[in-house]
Order: C-alpha cells, then sequence, then structure tokens
C-alpha cells in the first residue's frame, strides 16, 4: 500500500502545476549548512597543517625551559629534534585514527551528528595546546596536537559525505569545494595570525592554538539548527517524514516527491540496503575499481609534493635578494593563492567536470616540478632566476588547489552508492593520512640524497596519477549516484541491469504502458530529480 500511495503521489506530481516544477538548487539552507561545516572541520585542518611554522622556535625554547626545570640539564639537540618531530607527525597518526573510527561514528551518529561530536575533539585540543605553556607540560601539546588530528581525521571523511548527500547534483561539485576552500583558508589565515605583529610572539604562540575554539564552537553552535542528509535519513534509519523535510529546507521547494522516490528506488535496487563493513567493501568485485580509484587519487593528493614546496619557498625568497623581515610577508600570497584557486574551481567545477580539472591538475604539476628542477639547478649562476623558481612554486599551488586539492574527497563521495560510501571514507582516510605520514618520515631524506632533483620524484606520481585517471576515471558531474556506478559496470566485468529499470522494478511501473494523460504516459513516472 505504501508503495502504491509513493507512485500516486509521483503521477500527481508529474501532472501538478508547472510552477511547483521549478528548483531552487542554492537555498540558504544549504549554503548555511556548508559554510558551517566546513568551518568547523576542513577550516581547522588547513589552519592546523600551517599554525605550528611560526612558533616553531618559541616552541622548542619551551620545551627546553621544561626540560632544564624537571632535570636539571638543558635537553639535548637530538632530544628537542625528536620532540618536535612527534609534535608535529602525531598528527597524521591522530587523523588515522580519526579515519579509522569515523565509519562507526557515521553509523551510530549519522553524518551531522558526527560532525557535531566531532567538535568536541578539536575544543580539549585548543585547551590542551592554549594551556600546555602555563602547565609547564609540553606533554599537553603533543597530545593537544594528537586530538586535533583526530579531528581532521574525522571532519575530512565526514564532511564531504555529509555535502555529497545534500547538494542537487547540479551543483554537487561546487558544494563539495566548499571543503577545498575552507582547507585554504584556514591555511591562510595561521600564516596570518602567525605574523609577529599578531600572534607569532613569544608571549602570545598559545593564543595561536586557542584559536581552534572559536571554529568548533561556531559549527557547535550553528550544525544542530540544519537537517541531517536526507538520504542518511531515509535509507538507513527509514525516517521518511524528517527526510522529507530535510530535502524541503535544502532544496527551497514544498513538492519533494521525486527525490524522495528517488531514493526509495535506489534503496531497493540495491536489494534491502546494508551498510558494508570494510572488508566487505574490500571483496565486492562490483565496487573494485571505484575504490582503487579512490585509492590512487588519494594517494597522490599527498603524494603530489605540495607539502615539500613549503621547505623550498623561504629558501628561494633569500636567494633572489628579499629582507628577511619581508619573506612571511611574501610568503603570504602562497596561501591567498591557494584560496583563490579554490574558489576559481568551484566556480568552473560543473561546467568543465572533476576529470579534466584533476588531470589538469597533475598534469600542471609535473610541469611545473620540471620546469622549478632546471630553475633551481641555476639558481646559483644566474641573478634572476630565483624569480622564476617562485614563479613555478607558486604555479604549483595554482595547479593543486584548482583539481587535486579538493576533487579527491568528492569523488569518495559520489564513485559509491550509499551502502558503500561509509566505508570507502574509511579507506580513503586510511591512505590520506599514512600518506601524509609517508611524505613527512620520508622527505628528510630524500630531500637530503636528491638536493635540487627532489621534485623529480613528485613528478612522477604526478605524472602516474594524470595517466591512471585520464584511462580509468569516467566524469560524473550532473550523474546520479546510480548512475556513476553504472560507469564501472564494464570495467568491474559484473552484469548489473540498468538504474532505469531497476526503478521501474521498484516503483511497479509498466514501461510498455501508453496510455494517456492529459497529454503524458499513465503509467510511466517521471524519476529525474535534483539528486
Amino acid at each position: 500500500m505504501e508503495q502504491v500511495e509513493r507512485s500516486q503521489r509521483a503521477e500527481n506530481r508529474s501532472t501538478g502545476n508547472p510552477g511547483d516544477s521549478e528548483e531552487k538548487h542554492l537555498t540558504t539552507c544549504l549554503v548555511t549548512a556548508a559554510l558551517f561545516g566546513c568551518l568547523g572541520s576542513s577550516y581547522l585542518y588547513g589552519y592546523s597543517l600551517s599554525v605550528v611554522n611560526a612558533p616553531a622556535v618559541y616552541i622548542k625554547a619551551f620545551y627546553n625551559q621544561t626540560w632544564m626545570e624537571r632535570y636539571g640539564e638543558p635537553a639535548g639537540l637530538e632530544v628537542l629534534t625528536l620532540l618536535w618531530s612527534i609534535t608535529v607527525s602525531i598528527f597524521a597518526i591522530g587523523g588515522l585514527v580519526g579515519a579509522l573510527g569515523v565509519s562507526l561514528l557515521i553509523k551510530i551518529l549519522g553524518r551531522k551528528g558526527t560532525l557535531l561530536l566531532n567538535n568536541s575533539f578539536a575544543i580539549l585540543a585548543a585547551l590542551l595546546l592554549a594551556l600546555g605553556e602555563r602547565a609547564q607540560a609540553f606533554e599537553m601539546l603533543i597530545v593537544g596536537r594528537f586530538l586535533i588530528g583526530v579531528d581532521s581525521g574525522i571532519g575530512l571523511s565526514a564532511l564531504p559525505m555529509y555535502l555529497g548527500e545534500i547538494s542537487p547534483r547540479h551543483i554537487r561539485g561546487s558544494i563539495g569545494q566548499f571543503n577545498s576552500i575552507f582547507m585554504c583558508a584556514g591555511v591562510f589565515t595561521g600564516q596570518v595570525l602567525g605574523l609577529p605583529e599578531l600572534l607569532g610572539q613569544e608571549s602570545r604562540w598559545n593564543f595561536l592554538f586557542g584559536f581552534v575554539a572559536l571554529p568548533a564552537v561556531l559549527q557547535l553552535c550553528a550544525l544542530p539548527f540544519l537537517p541531517e542528509s536526507p538520504r542518511f535519513l531515509l535509507m538507513e534509519r527509514r525516517d521518511e517524514a524528517r527526510a522529507e523535510k530535510a530535502f524541503q529546507a535544502f532544496l527551497g521547494k514544498k513538492d519533494v516527491t521525486k527525490e524522495l522516490e528517488e531514493v526509495h528506488a535506489e534503496s531497493r535496487a540495491q536489494n534491502n540496503l546494508r551498510v558494508a563493513s570494510v572488508a566487505e567493501l574490500l571483496r565486492n568485485r562490483a565496487v573494485r575499481w571505484q575504490l582503487i580509484t579512490v585509492m590512487v587519487t588519494m594517494a597522490c593528493y599527498q603524494l603530489c609534493g605540495l607539502n615539500a614546496i613549503w621547505y623550498y619557498t623561504n629558501g628561494i625568497l633569500r636567494e633572489a635578494g628579499f629582507a628577511e623581515n619581508l619573506i612571511p610577508y611574501i610568503t603570504l600570497s602562497t596561501g591567498g593563492l591557494e584560496t583563490l584557486a579554490a574558489i576559481c574551481s568551484g566556480l568552473v567545477i560543473e561546467r568543465i567536470g572533476r576529470r579534466p580539472l584533476l588531470i589538469f591538475g597533475f598534469g600542471a604539476m609535473a610541469v611545473s616540478f620540471s620546469l622549478l628542477t632546471i630553475f633551481l639547478n641555476f639558481q646559483d649562476k644566474v641573478a634572476w632566476m630565483p624569480y622564476l623558481s617562485f614563479a613555478c612554486i607558486l604555479a604549483v599551488i595554482a595547479s593543486f588547489c584548482t583539481g587535486p586539492g579538493g576533487i579527491p574527497f568528492i569523488l569518495t563521495g559520489e564513485l559509491f552508492e550509499q551502502s558503500y560510501r561509509a566505508a570507502a571514507f574509511t579507506v580513503a582516510g586510511t591512505i590520506n593520512w599514512l600518506s601524509n605520514f609517508a611524505v613527512g618520515l620520508l622527505f628528510p631524506f630524500i630531500q637530503e640524497a636528491l638536493q635540487t632533483y627532489t621534485f623529480l620524484v613528485f613528478m612522477v606520481f604526478c605524472l602516474l596519477g594524470a595517466t591512471y585517471l585520464y584511462f580509468v576515471l569516467p566524469e560524473t558531474k550532473n550523474k546520479t549516484f546510480v548512475e556513476i556506478s553504472q560507469s564501472f559496470t564494464k570495467i568491474n566485468r559484473v552484469s548489473h541491469s540498468a538504474p532505469e529499470k531497476e526503478m521501474e522494478v521498484v516503483l511497479s511501473v509498466k514501461p510498455g504502458a501508453k496510455e494517456m494523460t492529459n497529454g503524458n504516459p499513465s503509467g510511466v513516472i517521471e524519476m529525474e530529480s535534483s539528486f
């Protein structure tokens, strides 16, 4: 009976007032959810990446002073280096822990609930990081960095999932790029606040870390008043009433029958949807190449060498003859360019598509790394060569942010249907943080061995990533999740009926019916919707 009622509502919808079919894709509720969702998640991740650079000298001095007060002698160089390395690298370990646990949290709390809980890690981390100096306990800083890593690991999985499921497919990429924009904005904020005139002083560096609590509190105040993912509510919680209200809020229209029908159809087509585990995801041939694609893209996201760029920037500026006190202000251009490139990518992603932006981004990075290697080798011989080197650094950053900087997270949400999405983000997050840790661990050794040829290693990873994506990745813009899954049917070598036929079976529609009612086939339900 419920199925018949849903079919009847869809038929009424197809013959209703034309004015009812107008879809408002960009609504206040949708934009607010994206802004506050990113503010307490990806923004904090970007900020946490850059905030440790400015106060590094003061933090090491604090470690040494604390060591002296405890043991009566200054810490050796090896001890300080070890403590600082742990402080920096434990962020990635925390991220890995968060990524591994996100699947369970999302299953229990949902997308929005997980984001809300995640704020507790950020606030606790801010307290530990800000009060560590006053308590004369450098262990508090290390634990705080671990907790903000956990926050980032959870946020970088739960947030893209939430954004992908609340966005109409026509602007799903643009809304998804909010994630990348806020990452870059967080990096830029960390650079600005770390200036000596602001918080980058010996007496103020703890406030740099205390700032972490502000975005978390803002998200904690706003997100409870915004809806949960309607797909999660309908497909996993079976709560049609709340799902309908969520669709209405995000789409800005009252009649959301088509959206409800489409999600119902997808749920039935997946044969009694049940959230899959990571082990089930890894064993399933039907999603094998989607999984490989996400793993390759996420690995290249970290192994493309952007983090290594920051190591060379200050040295290149010194070689160019810039005064030491001006270098922090010039490096702000890198953070500003990151943010600008991410915004531009968000504006064009629905026109150009995910695939071209990713391939272009990795390809342009490979070219820029090649030129940078040449310019670095001639830097001591030609006076103006450092300026070309810095231009290459800016080109690498811009290329990264146009595609590779945000689209991997969008793809992870798009390539999988509802039952596999949480497990896919767990795998993607694990690859992301393991690659991040590997780069941080191995880069000093690579740099010491290869010197100015270091970037050739990253050039290879960029070329491999671009080549793989060219041959394997289909375009996903303006497609439903079922249609995207169908794009991989051939390469996965599995038989899968067309989504349209699956939905016809689910909704008991007779595809051959030719009876006409008010000029429309009476047995056909229009399944095209915003999602």
